[in-house]
């Protein structure tokens, strides 16, 4: 059920997290004393857990469900295994969004940055900034943010939390942006709320579209996932978009929803339930 909810043709190795992939991140984990080791294809490897393999009485690690995560040799030696403690299959769209967390939360340093800064804008964090970006006048980025190349960004926009940006995206006019997950070529260019959400590729808000990402109870969010509800294991949830998806202004989006690929809605829409195909209509 992941792929559909999002990508139509992404298998979840190629998914970009912070602007790397998946797999690539998984190489980056591996290198030096536990090189050489086997990963599971889908499997968000944690740099602390993965030091894990220093230790040579450790064979296996495995997640807190006991699924095996990464291991030495042939096969899993179940008889050596140490359990994460942040590490995790990426099973559902929100897996991106916590392993976006987990990497975006603990850069340290800015690394690059290659575009533009305008001297009106304040930030207070660190950015990662790809070529030719453009950071007008305006904007206010409040901790780590990673931001691909080739982005508009504002004016007059917050951008906010643990939030990667692909390349080619625009965030515009009055819009905020807190703890997201944005694919390549996507636009929220004004007067837009989107928060704990995972945008896919060529996505367009149109102007005012807004995600709700709180229960009134406080409680975890929960999502349909095959005619069944699934504890996302997630407090604060908004939206799962897929690639495509182009909804109209002034659109509201309860939390926990999910808009599948080429979906759109029409303009001052509330999306009470799953979005799963076109409206031929809109």
């Amino acid at each position: 059920m992941f792929l559909p909810s999002l990508s139509t043709n992404r298998p979840i190795p190629e998914y970009l997290i912070g602007n790397i992939p998946l797999h690539q991140h998984q190489r980056m984990k591996c290198h030096g004393p536990c090189e050489g080791l086997h990963v599971h294809p889908i499997a968000w490897l944690d740099a602390e857990d993965a030091a894990c393999f220093t230790d040579s009485s450790i064979q296996t690690l495995t997640a807190e469900s006991g699924e095996v995560l990464a291991w030495r040799g042939v096969k899993p030696d179940l008889s050596k295994t140490k359990v994460a403690a942040n590490s995790f299959l990426i099973r559902h769209p929100w897996d991106l969004l916590r392993a976006n967390e987990r990497f975006v939360g603990t850069i340290s340093e800015p690394l690059s940055i290659h575009g533009s800064v305008h001297a009106s804008a304040v930030i207070e964090g660190i950015i990662r900034l790809g070529a030719g970006t453009r950071i007008l006048p305006g904007v206010f980025i409040e901790g780590n943010v990673i931001i691909g190349a080739h982005c508009k960004i504002g004016p007059n926009c917050y951008l906010r939390g643990n939030t990667s940006i692909g390349d080619g995206c625009h965030i515009g006019q009055s819009v905020e942006i807190k703890n997201c997950l944005i694919l390549s070529n996507t636009n929220v260019g004004h007067l837009s709320y989107v928060g704990d959400s995972v945008l896919g590729e060529k996505v367009n808000f149109g102007a005012g579209t807004t995600t709700s990402n709180l229960r009134h109870d406080g409680k975890n969010h929960l999502t349909e996932m095959e005619g069944l509800l699934i504890d996302t294991g997630r407090r604060k949830f908004g939206t799962i978009v897929g690639d495509r998806v182009h909804t109209g202004i002034n659109t509201s989006i309860y939390p926990g929803r999910k808009l599948w690929p080429n979906t759109s809605t029409r303009p001052g829409e509330i999306v009470q339930r799953d979005i799963q195909f076109s409206n031929p209509n809109s």
